[in-house]
């Protein structure tokens, strides 16, 4: 098992709390030329050596006696709770630079709140520690009260005094205690493993290298569950022809546990034929579907198939609240949760949505009143997604009993789980651990667990596997055949449009590093992108989006003169980005502007191009003070109106801009705010559309982007 961090509880740590001094097992050879066998702290220095914790100095020696420093202190704690510095951010510690020796272990500590700033916002790193220093330390890392930390100490062989310093050999045989309280639980817990994937919308061509690396999994681990958080759905040619029945074919291949269903699996409801895909999905699946927050009653067509029970016996090929699964002779308890967003981002029809805090505090109560513990939240809200609707966060924090969150629809990279240990007001609580694998079967996401007796989650481990270092199963492959077949032959189908003249999408060349190019001028393809975008947002919600925007980085393709195929459409916008909506200021839009321009006309991968809106700017002013004019098009006057800083507007874009790619921070707030909405429409798809909504088709521009420089 791959560790990143282990649980120190209050009991755990006082079931070891007796004398350190002769109870490691470890014996005391001299490791150091001035440790001597009969130093009251010889063993624990012993283990922490062996252990490869600590090391001593370059003169062969310890100094057991010496007041061990903060910095050290530091280092040590972080060897002992074998915490992960590689990915850290910078502490908010005003004397502690990136050069200092200590930096990684001080960073990891701070950003887990185990250590905080001096009055004067310093860390102090060459400080002495005192005993009472050192007790604080432990009772935010363990969730201990004052007295428990204060029998951690004084169980380790010390004679507790506040105003003391620490010694370094006092240290050592602290942390052998952690140390020994750790393995002991390794040891004694229950173990479960499992893999999950998430928004694979269609990408069906990923599956046979997927398999591969499930297989892999399972023979090291055939135990394991293997979870999809939902968004089958949408998003490729795959989907637009098979409905989703090419993907359940490879999804029972893989012998999946369980799956819940996401936004777009009820995008084709607002069709003729309503939910009859999903319904033909869901019978065909080989697995249970797991939903607590959604009612089916109103819809005919999931008669039968939709119960709001939690099951032990869940039958293949229908809907229930959760189940409960029996693994190496413990009960796992599994439910479902899909976004409240739903009901305004896709076609629902009669279907209801419920609260997802109310609906998961029945499902944890359900499965605690069937002596189920250990308890797994299978959901497609979002790991940090709209704060206002629903999220894993929230989730965590607000629902005490869940033990593992896996999750999807923010298509989050999570390389390493998260733990959430507090509630909403901040209090102490038994750790919840989020999963989530990005997007498209990029990864196969891997979490491994261990509970306690009580059901808790005492430690954990977890990576992403990247799927396209796998060699593609044999059998999956041939079984892809078909309908890779049928998929390339649909993309040289035409759209029905005919181009008198190529639409371009210019780059500038090293000769010319300035020239045209989509990322620093508006182009006519730009434009028709945007404005398809903005007819497609505006046709999806209730609100008055003023303007839609779209990077030029992800404008990647040309499309030449003559009739126009599907392959080409998608060669433009390869990237499988959905459509968003943002609320944000004038302030935050004439900012997002500044960042647009910020380069011209040298290429910036951020350029932004606009429908609906007018923006002049003047490329020799220096960056981030360019901007000349930003105005949108009112359409109750059919003028342009400058855009106001103190209000707020609702703007289309695709979800990689909207989530502040590009270095685009002031929609990253907003994202994070919860001013963001992903419509979850496909740009390739929304592209298509306009272009054959269109009786006449523009190769040039209309000055919607003007560089005042320019004469």
């Amino acid at each position: 098992m791959k560790k990143s961090r282990k649980f120190y509880t209050a009991a755990l740590l006082s079931s070891v709390t007796a004398v350190a001094v002769g109870v490691t097992g470890v014996s005391a050879a001299q490791s150091f030329s001035d440790v001597s066998e009969s130093h009251i702290h010889s063993e624990s220095i012993e283990l922490l050596t062996k252990a490869g914790i600590i090391k001593g100095f370059r003169d062969g020696t310890f100094k057991p006696d010496a007041s061990v420093t903060r910095g050290q202190a530091a280092k040590m704690i972080v060897g002992v709770l074998g915490l992960d510095t590689k990915d850290v951010t910078n502490p908010n510690f005003a004397d502690i630079k990136p050069s200092n020796q200590y930096y990684n272990a001080i960073a990891i500590l701070e950003n887990l709140g185990f250590v905080k700033a001096f009055e004067d916002n310093t860390f102090r790193p060459s400080a002495p520690i005192t005993h009472a220093e050192a007790a604080a330390i432990f009772t935010t890392i363990g969730e201990l009260t004052t007295d428990e930390a204060l029998a951690l100490v004084t169980g380790s062989g010390i004679e507790f005094n506040p105003t003391k310093n620490t010694t370094r050999a006092e240290l050592a045989s602290i942390l052998a205690l952690i140390l020994l309280a750790g393995e002991e639980e390794e040891v004694e817990g229950y173990e479960l493993s499992i893999l999950h994937v998430n928004d694979t919308h269609g990408r069906v061509e990923t599956f046979p290298q997927l398999i591969t690396a499930v297989k892999e999994q399972k023979a090291e681990k055939p135990d394991a569950l293997l979870l999809h958080a939902g968004d089958a759905f949408s998003g490729t040619l795959y989907f637009n022809e098979f409905l989703g029945q090419a993907d359940v074919q490879f999804l029972n291949a893989m012998e999946f546990d369980a799956m819940t269903l996401g936004n777009h699996e009820f995008d084709l409801g607002g069709s003729a034929e309503g939910h009859k895909a999903l319904v033909d999905f869901i019978k065909a699946a080989k697995f249970p579907i797991l939903t607590s927050n959604v009612n089916f009653s109103g819809d005919a067509k999931f008669t039968g198939l939709f119960t709001d029970l939690i099951s032990s016996e869940p039958e293949n090929g229908k809907i229930y609240s959760g189940m409960v699964k029996e693994i190496n002779g413990e009960k796992v308890g599994i439910f479902g949760l899909t976004t409240e967003e739903t009901k305004d981002i896709s076609f629902v029809g009669s279907v209801k949505f419920e609260n997802y805090i109310e609906e998961a505090k029945k499902a944890v109560a359900a499965f605690e009143g069937m002596g189920v513990n250990k308890i797994i939240a299978l959901t497609h809200l979002g790991y940090d997604d709209n704060s206002k609707v629903d999220n894993d966060l929230l989730l965590a924090k607000n629902v005490p009993g869940i033990d593992i969150i896996v999750g999807a629809h923010s298509h989050t990279q999570l390389d390493e789980p998260i733990v959430v240990d507090k509630n909403t007001v901040g209090e102490a609580k038994d750790a919840t651990i989020i999963v989530q694998a990005n997007e498209y079967g990029k990864y196969l996401g891997t979490l491994d667990v261990t509970f306690d007796e009580q059901g808790a989650a005492i430690e954990y481990g977890g990576e992403l596997l990247k799927i396209a270092d796998y060699v593609a199963d044999e059998t999956a492959t041939a079984m892809l055949k078909p309908y890779k077949e049928k998929v390339d032959s649909i993309s040289k189908i035409e759209i029905g449009v005919t181009l008198k003249e190529d639409l371009v999408s210019p780059r500038a060349t090293e000769a010319q590093p300035n020239a045209t190019s989509v990322r620093n001028s508006e182009t006519a393809l730009g434009n028709i992108i945007t404005d398809g975008m903005l007819a497609k947002a505006q046709n999806f919600t209730k609100k008055t989006v003023v303007m839609a925007l779209q990077n030029g980085g992800g404008i990647r393709e040309a499309i030449p003169a003559g009739k126009v195929t599907v392959g080409q459409v998608i060669t433009v916008l390869p990237y499988g980005n959905t459509l968003a909506l943002m609320d944000v200021t004038g302030a935050e839009l004439k900012a997002a502007m500044e960042v647009s321009v910020k380069n011209a006309p040298a290429e910036n991968g951020g350029f932004l191009h606009v429908s609906g809106a007018k923006v002049v700017y003047d490329s020799s002013k220096e960056s981030g003070k360019r901007l000349v004019s930003l105005q949108y098009l009112d359409k109750a006057t059919g003028k342009y109106v400058d855009v106001k800083d103190g209000e707020t507007y609702t703007v289309a874009t695709n979800a990689f801009t909207a989530k502040g790619g590009d270095g685009f921070s002031m929609f990253a707030k907003a994202y994070e705010e919860g001013r963001v909405t992903d419509l979850g429409l496909s740009d390739w798809e929304n592209f298509r559309d306009q272009l054959k909504s269109l009786t006449e088709i523009k190769t040039t521009t209309e000055g919607r982007i003007t560089d005042a420089a320019v004469k």
